[in-house]
């Protein structure tokens, strides 16, 4: 009996020992190694999205909307809105993610989009049938970094006009922001606005 269980105890020790070592060190070391392959280091690192001088900015994965501190002379790209933000427009809680769960005929996201073309249409000058589809209605997350690049170009003038850099000096920074169609035919072409706002930066140094 006694022999037995001592076995069976025994047996049960390599297991554990041996799932140990393998799931426990082994495994993490083959995925970190896997992440250090050029090409994927960047990414499994965070995507970080570092400053001039080096120091991370964020990440190109998140979204966040800057605020101005002059809404008057608004100098940055804007993102989608978030229905975690108290603000029409934002900017987000990025320690909140997900949607609002009201659905396309919730009289109250009705009126939240109408209003959203509206402070849109206004802050970029223009008539309010112009402001995209994406520029009024939140994603998923609610922290997503990609916006059409018809709401980018949407704010091109502003952007020229604020920051004194000539319209097609933004618009090369927004095309070079701009990533296309995955595969090149699943998707729509989509521009990260936290790395053009990053670039946006560094161009009026």
């Amino acid at each position: 009996m006694l022999t037995m269980l001592w076995r069976q105890t025994a047996t049960g020790l390599r297991v554990l020992i041996a799932f140990t070592i393998l799931c426990g060190i082994v495994y993490p070391l083959v995925v970190y190694g896997v992440g250090q392959i050029p090409g994927l280091a960047a990414k499994s690192a965070g995507s970080i999205v570092y400053a001039a001088n080096g120091t991370p900015a964020g990440s190109s994965l998140i979204g966040v909307d800057p605020v101005a501190a002059n809404p008057a002379a608004d100098p940055y790209f804007h993102t989608r809105p978030s229905a975690s933000s108290s603000d029409p427009l934002g900017p987000a809680d990025t320690s909140t993610s997900g949607g609002s769960n009201l659905s396309g005929f919730n009289q109250k996201l009705l009126d939240l989009v109408n209003q959203r073309r509206e402070l849109i249409a206004q802050r970029e000058g223009v008539n309010p049938a112009l402001v995209p589809a994406d520029a009024v209605t939140a994603s998923g997350s609610g922290l997503d970094p990609d916006i059409s690049p018809a709401y980018a170009a949407l704010q091109v003038p502003r952007i020229a006009r604020v920051t004194g850099l000539s319209e097609n000096t933004v618009r090369g920074l927004v095309a070079h922001a701009t990533s296309g169609r995955i595969l090149g035919f699943l998707g729509e072409p989509t521009v990260n606005v936290t790395t053009l706002n990053q670039e946006l930066q560094e161009a009026q140094r």
